[in-house]
């Protein structure tokens, strides 16, 4: 039985390690190099852009233009860094909890191929200045995109056969919130992309519907899925209550689908529509006060495990992110709040708040908590500490900088002040910005270093059977 990492010097014992296929071994490794590779081309773009905003004049060749690099930072963090990642640890939870071998390692081995093939083709076409219209997080060209989806159809048939022949006679919660998130995926994917009602007003709303979707149904319940097997792992413990679970996973299905439009406050849609957005956004309260004191109250009684573990400090980080930030975005739906706030660089530090505090703490909580079990190889304790907290430290310093810069600036414009004013304002929270960015992209230098470390150990190829013997 895995247990519990302690944060104290030494390798993995071998009675802690998982009797993995070394097929699925390499397999996940794998997903997790290309996913670690994303997110060091695309977080570097991003620290260039902050840079930019400090020194315009520093790279002004036209593929070097802001409109061409940040739906390239945007995008590759998210379907290459985020995606991959999330999907490496799933191929491993889903096998897990269903007590079978996942279906087929080839068919996952080319999905691999297949989303990286989709980024690499739309982060050369937004260089060259191609996009699907400029529409945020969505500026792909539909190819590549049709590439993305081709790979998580495949995910899903591959995860929905292994748990459609589990051995066991419940689907474990863990896996209502994977297999939910690709179905989704598809699902959002096909309306954004489907041109023919997309004009005028109606590519607004379809617009802002792809955009939460996409955090509110692909990112957000399969992190959240990740989790509710990983923090029992770590912890020892059952999740203290599946009814909350099954509470949180519901509400989020049904409130989160329309909450889209509100991002279009004010805007010429119809207001009901936006009162819609507002009072399903209100709702996702249910949701974060379920799902958040749900693994709370799981980690009652096992704080001092924390400050012993290398993984969980990540995910009591991701724990909290998940209810701060959610709830900012709640909060950000209300009229009264939303003119402040809307357009100005509130709104990014909201976005980081969640992908990154949220999600992806998360997945690094997960992966230190799987890869050393499957590879038998551990990272330094201290290049783990030192990527936690320059992650953590610069999260706070890119957060705070742009909440008070972006409520400063919201301010302005209700004053009616000249907009260059806010422009003007600005200039020392963006440096700030750049400072943490800094921070944030020294960590991801680290756990590339860290993850390199967990390279799976040579051994004779070995086969397990669904009790986890070696065959």
């Amino acid at each position: 039985m895995a247990v519990e990492r302690p944060l104290a010097p030494g390798k993995v014992k071998i009675d802690d390690l998982i009797n993995e296929d070394d097929r699925l071994t390499k397999l996940i490794y794998s997903y997790l190099v290309s996913a670690t590779a994303w997110l060091i081309f695309g977080t570097l773009v991003g620290l260039y852009l902050a840079i930019r905003f400090i020194y315009p004049d520093f790279g002004v060749a036209q593929w070097l233009s802001f409109g061409r690099l940040r739906p390239i930072h945007t995008n590759v963090v998210f379907w290459g860094w985020t995606s991959l990642a999330m999907i490496a640890l799933a191929l491993y939870v889903i096998p897990r909890t269903s007590q079978r071998p996942l279906f087929s390692i080839a068919l996952a081995r080319k999905a691999l191929y297949v989303i990286n093939a989709s980024i690499l083709v739309g982060v050369i076409y937004l260089f060259m200045g191609y996009n699907n219209g400029g529409q945020e997080y969505r500026e792909f060209i539909w190819p590549a995109m049709m590439l993305f989806a081709l790979g998580i159809i495949s995910h899903t048939l591959n995860f929905y056969k292994t748990i459609s022949l589990r051995g066991t006679k419940e689907i474990y919660i863990s896996n209502w919130y994977i297999l939910a998130a690709f179905l989704w995926t598809i699902v959002v994917v096909v309306i954004a992309y489907i041109p023919w009602y997309q004009n005028a007003l109606g590519e607004t709303v379809i617009q802002g519907y792809y955009m939460h979707m996409g955090v509110g149904m692909w990112f957000t319940p399969l992190v959240l899925g990740l989790t509710y097997y990983f923090l029992p792992l770590l912890l020892n413990k059952p999740i203290y209550s599946y009814s909350l679970g099954v509470l949180a996973f519901w509400t989020q299905m049904v409130f989160y689908s329309l909450i889209g439009a509100h991002h279009f406050v004010f805007a010429p849609i119809p207001w009901w529509l936006q009162t819609v957005a507002i009072v399903f956004s209100i709702g996702m309260v249910i949701t974060l006060t379920a799902g958040t004191g749900n693994f709370l109250l799981t980690m009652k009684g096992s704080f001092r495990k924390v400050a012993r573990s290398y993984s969980l400090p990540f995910i009591l980080v991701g724990v909290i992110f998940y209810f701060l930030a959610s709830a900012q975005g709640s909060l950000e739906a209300l009229r009264e709040f939303n003119q402040y706030w809307h357009f100005t660089n509130y709104t990014i530090a909201h976005s980081h708040l969640t992908m990154y505090g949220f999600v992806v703490f998360l997945i690094w909580g997960g992966i230190y908590a799987l890869l050393p079990r499957l590879t038998g190889k551990e990272p330094s304790h201290l290049l783990i500490g030192i990527h936690f907290w320059f992650a953590f430290l610069g999260l706070l310093i890119y957060g705070f900088a742009l909440m008070i810069g972006g409520t400063m600036q919201g301010k302005s414009w209700i004053e009616g002040l000249p907009f260059i004013h806010s422009v003007e304002l600005m200039i020392p929270y963006w440096i700030w910005r750049a400072v943490g960015g800094t921070f944030m992209f020294t960590s991801h230098i680290i756990f590339a270093y860290n993850l390199y470390k967990m390279k799976p150990l040579p051994h004779p190829h070995k086969q397990v059977d669904l009790a986890g013997e070696q065959i």
